[in-house]
């Protein structure tokens, strides 16, 4: 009896046993082994030991059409660093832009616009001009939010511009009396922070704040639980009391305090829920730090240290076990895999606040 005359799963159970490599030859020994060796239930365990293949730690397929040999041979090229590196955008202005990528389109703020450019299919290439700009803003834009329908910015006018994605409409969001550094949104929530020491609750319905909160220090980051029912806020850490705190939405009440050893002046520039209880926040301290909210609040389940001790300006995830960071100071983004303790790959560019995902 040949090798593929065997049951399926008397072959899937055999085929468990090799490695990435073994799978790739035995693949070319024929056309019926071909076709069976390249099912994507054969490279699922090889796939989520990996790094960026879409299978989250749950086991959920998140890029279901794209074949999983092939997310598996992007993610050992992440691995080992193997890669065309390409200027893919360049502009004169100095400026560290916020930037998002959804699907097939790169939004990208530079000075008070918004520009959304075609990433090429094929290329990978950015198209040269945007197809869309989303204007509004007496000054820089700080930081905005894609939601299905909305694009959400926040500007160094103070001003929050809410503007349809599919229709010419646009409503402004006047509250705060300083730059606007931060803001989520989730369904029709909006919460926002500033340098005017307080964090805002807004809805989509109204251009005044439903709730505004004094939080008496800087606000530089803020993120709204997957659940809607809470947010969090990292403030600059000048004052005597914790950066990260957990706000309720209805009550208007913090419900606890994250951490309890920062330094004066470890403010927490960016954060990002990977679920209603895991929490990835970092900035000035150097850390990238994992909270567990059903545990001791008190104390992160994981860190991660900057190794050249500058200041992380952003993060990414893939909702598994890559992380992305930015520093600024030194032009790094490094690449982190959850389950190690040092970095697992360095990328040089001229400086990074933003990451896109």
């Amino acid at each position: 009896m040949l090798l593929f005359q065997l049951p399926e799963d008397v072959l899937f159970h055999i085929l468990s046993y090799l490695d990435f490599r073994s799978l790739g030859r035995l693949s070319q020994a024929c056309r019926a082994m071909c076709r069976f060796v390249n099912r994507d239930t054969v490279w699922r365990k090889i796939a989520k030991a990996l790094l960026n293949t879409g299978i989250t730690g749950n086991g959920t397929d998140i890029y279901p059409h794209i074949p999983l040999k092939d997310r598996v041979k992007i993610a050992l090229n992440w691995r080992e660093g193997s890669c065309k590196r390409a200027a893919l955008l360049k502009w004169k202005t100095k400026l560290l832009p916020w930037l998002q990528l959804e699907g097939n389109v790169l939004f990208l703020a530079q000075d008070a616009t918004i520009g959304a450019y075609h990433v090429h299919k094929d290329s990978g290439r950015l198209q040269r001009c945007p197809f869309q700009i989303y204007s509004g803003h007496s000054g820089d834009v700080c930081r905005f939010v894609l939601t299905d329908s909305y694009l959400i910015s926040g500007g160094s006018d103070g001003k929050i511009l809410v503007q349809s994605r599919t229709r010419n409409m646009l409503m402004m969001l006047s509250g705060h009396n300083q730059e606007v550094n931060c803001l989520d949104s989730k369904d029709v929530l909006i919460i926002s922070g500033s340098r005017d020491r307080t964090a805002r609750i807004w809805t989509l319905n109204s251009s005044f704040p439903r709730d505004t909160i004094p939080m008496y220090d800087r606000v530089w980051s803020v993120t709204i639980s997957p659940s809607l029912s809470s947010f969090v806020t990292g403030t600059a850490c000048c004052e005597n009391f914790s950066p990260l705190r957990i706000w309720d939405v209805e009550r208007l009440q913090c419900v606890c305090s994250l951490g309890s050893e920062f330094r004066r002046g470890a403010g927490v520039l960016d954060m990002v829920f990977e679920s209603p209880f895991q929490l990835l926040t970092c900035g000035y301290d150097t850390f990238i730090r994992l909270w567990d909210l059903r545990l001791n609040p008190r104390k992160c389940v994981l860190e991660w240290e900057e190794p050249h001790d500058s200041a992380l300006y952003c993060m990414q995830t893939d909702g598994s076990h890559m992380i992305a960071s930015g520093s600024s100071y030194y032009g790094v983004v490094r690449l982190w895999d959850k389950r190690q303790t040092e970095c697992l790959q360095i990328l040089s560019v001229a400086g990074s606040n933003c990451l896109a995902l």
